[in-house]
């Protein structure tokens, strides 16, 4: 059948999107993943007494967090006895190699598994934690605990939008921006848009092979510093190619 136009409209099928297979993904168990420089654990009661001792004097670590920081002990003991019993959300504890404690939790949050969609967030890393090579490799833990081992096709970082740190730090790793929901939470009485990153299953190896890089024991000198950035380590490789 034409149109007036004189195209053919008969044959023309509805865009429904890719094909895939819609069998959904495995809910993630809470286990313990080991890496080189750390170790992450399903969060529990007995971090309590660790993570105190990493959230003292910390206050500016949870100005982007809907909870924290915490006046005592008591009050952080509550809240992780919270997250920790989460059926929908598992969390980890980071215990980094270097010095044997806690410093820190993530979690697997809005898990999709019939999307085979996944997000990690509510993330809180001690000061002593942040931006070193034990940090980086507890995001790539579960990176590739989501990717690699459950199966999952989309990944997602969502933060708030003021948090410029964590929005580096996602295209750091190698999430594409998508884009601002404005007005989209209430954070301790402070109304704020929120960014969103994602990554891709078909965009995944090119990023684990830049931070497994990137961890490598050569790329760091006797001190500890990483003689090449990840976005050093992504030109070479797009150079090479």
């Amino acid at each position: 059948m034409d149109d007036e136009c004189g195209v053919d409209i008969s044959m023309n099928e509805p865009v429904l999107g890719i094909a895939v297979d819609p069998t959904p993904r495995p809910f993630p168990k809470r286990e313990v993943h080991h890496g080189v420089s750390v170790s992450l654990e399903p969060l529990a009661e007995n971090h309590i007494h660790e993570l105190w001792d990493a959230a003292k004097n910390a206050e500016q670590s949870w100005t982007y967090l809907r909870y924290g920081p915490f006046s005592s002990a008591d009050a952080l003991a509550s809240h992780v006895r919270n997250l920790a019993g989460r059926a929908d959300q598992p969390f980890w504890a980071v215990r980094p190699r270097s010095n044997r404690k806690v410093e820190g939790w993530l979690s697997f949050c809005d898990i999709y598994p019939a999307d085979a969609a996944i997000e990690i967030g509510s993330i809180w890393f001690s000061p002593r934690l942040q931006r070193t090579r034990a940090a980086t490799e507890a995001i790539l833990l579960l990176m590739q605990h989501a990717f690699d081992e459950l199966g999952y096709t989309r990944l997602v970082w969502r933060c708030q939008a003021l948090n410029t740190a964590s929005r580096r730090a996602a295209g750091r790793y190698g999430f594409k921006a998508e884009g601002i929901w404005r007005a989209a939470a209430v954070v301790k009485g402070w109304q704020r848009d929120v960014a969103w990153h994602s990554m891709l299953a078909d965009e995944w190896p090119s990023h684990k092979a830049a931070l497994l890089a990137w961890l490598d024991d050569n790329n760091f000198d006797a001190t500890g510093i990483a003689r090449s950035t990840l976005a050093e380590i992504r030109e070479r490789a797009q150079g090479s190619k």
